[in-house]
């Protein structure tokens, strides 16, 4: 029998009590593990990225994937709230509700993205949906972990997906911008700065419990998951909101172009800093304590923040007229694509090894596959 106040992930099904993990980042919901892995944002902003460089073959072909997946996920997240209504609630409003910011973020991204193409009624009907996604969330989220009783107050609860508080904010700010350059009217500027504004505290106040919650508890190296990155990309898509509205009309965005730009470059400064931290605690986590170095779903919280950074280094060097970060800038895009297609490489050799060793007809491997299906809600491990 469940405990009072016990966490949804705390009592496995059968009633087996599950050990918390006092990870600084936990695993993401139950509804946002079993869609496609190759979320939209993830892939729709390598797409973006690829398009501002010139690559426009390499880009539509990213671009119809993400579309593809956004296709698939707004149903994956309707029939999980059907079928499996209290636990997704559960996720929905406790510590890792954040991660459900993806559905938005994905709806921003997309719609920034088929701006240059010309497709502007479509991207206003994903900025539509994004703008909608957020503020239910945006609020949402907090509110709940406000009210909720059914939690003890705790750092441990801490965990990366908690900028996307942030990145959903600039999301919105971004797609807002992109669209407001190619539409008339007063009221897309005035939401882009708005969110843009909104997204820095929001990321300056998760920034700082995030760093305590590192500095203040223990952080075991297996608990340490590669959704710590978004800490990077968080202040990245602030800089590409930057970018976004420099390029709108003097006296849209209520703020002036100086303000914006030095803002931009400290946030590009410090993302540039936070990548050799990220970098060292994955040795730290895969060298020196030697957890394994294999496919898992968290690999997709990279993508986003390395082409974001490529992104958002090169629209700052061609703002700002800096010659060496569009450089820069073009060479990281080609990392971001290249990065992007070797997980998705390895998604696909982990999702077919399993059915390898299933044609081998091994009644031992069809054990362990029906033991694992019984954990596949609680481990990381587990993918869909």
């Amino acid at each position: 029998m469940r405990r009072e106040g016990a966490a949804p992930d705390e009592v496995a099904a059968g009633g087996r009590p599950l050990r918390r993990t006092p990870a600084l980042v936990q695993p993401q919901p139950a509804a946002v593990r079993r869609v496609p892995p190759p979320l939209p944002h993830r892939t729709g902003i390598v797409s973006t990225a690829l398009y501002v460089i010139g690559a426009g073959t390499a880009s539509a072909a990213l671009l119809g994937v993400a579309l593809a997946g956004f296709v698939i996920l707004v149903p994956a997240y309707g029939r999980r709230l059907l079928c499996r209504r209290e636990r997704f609630v559960a996720d929905l409003v406790g510590p890792r509700g954040f991660a459900f910011l993806t559905l938005a973020v994905s709806s921003n991204v997309l719609a920034a993205r088929l701006v240059p193409d010309g497709h502007t009624a479509v991207a206003g009907a994903f900025l539509a949906f994004g703008t909608l996604g957020w503020l239910l969330l945006d609020y949402g989220v907090p509110l709940a972990l406000v009210a909720t009783l059914k939690r003890g107050p705790s750092l441990d609860q801490v965990n990366g997906t908690w900028f996307l508080w942030a990145v959903g904010s600039e999301s919105v700010a971004v797609a807002a911008a992109s669209l407001a350059r190619v539409t008339a009217g007063p009221v897309l500027p005035v939401l882009a700065v708005v969110c843009w504004g909104v997204g820095l505290m929001q990321y300056l106040l998760v920034a700082a419990i995030v760093l305590t919650r590192l500095l203040a508890r223990p952080v075991r190296p297996e608990g340490l998951m590669t959704s710590v990155w978004i800490f990077m990309g968080a202040a990245a898509i602030a800089v590409l909101a930057g970018v976004r509205l420099i390029a709108l009309p003097p006296g849209s965005t209520m703020l002036s172009r100086p303000l914006i730009v030095g803002s931009s470059v400290v946030l590009w400064s410090f993302s540039s800093w936070l990548i050799p931290f990220l970098l060292a605690l994955g040795v730290w986590r895969h060298a020196l304590r030697r957890i394994p170095l294999r496919y898992e779903l968290g690999w997709w919280n990279l993508v986003f923040p390395v082409g974001m950074y490529a992104v958002t280094t090169h629209e700052l060097g061609r703002a700002t007229g800096t010659s060496w970060m569009t450089s820069a800038g073009r060479w990281e895009v080609w990392v971001a694509a290249a990065f992007w297609a070797v997980v998705f490489a390895a998604m696909v050799a982990a999702r077919l090894r399993p059915r390898r060793t299933t044609a081998h007809g091994s009644a031992a491997g069809a054990g362990q596959a029906a033991g694992r299906e019984g954990a596949a809600s609680t481990s990381p491990r587990m993918l869909p």
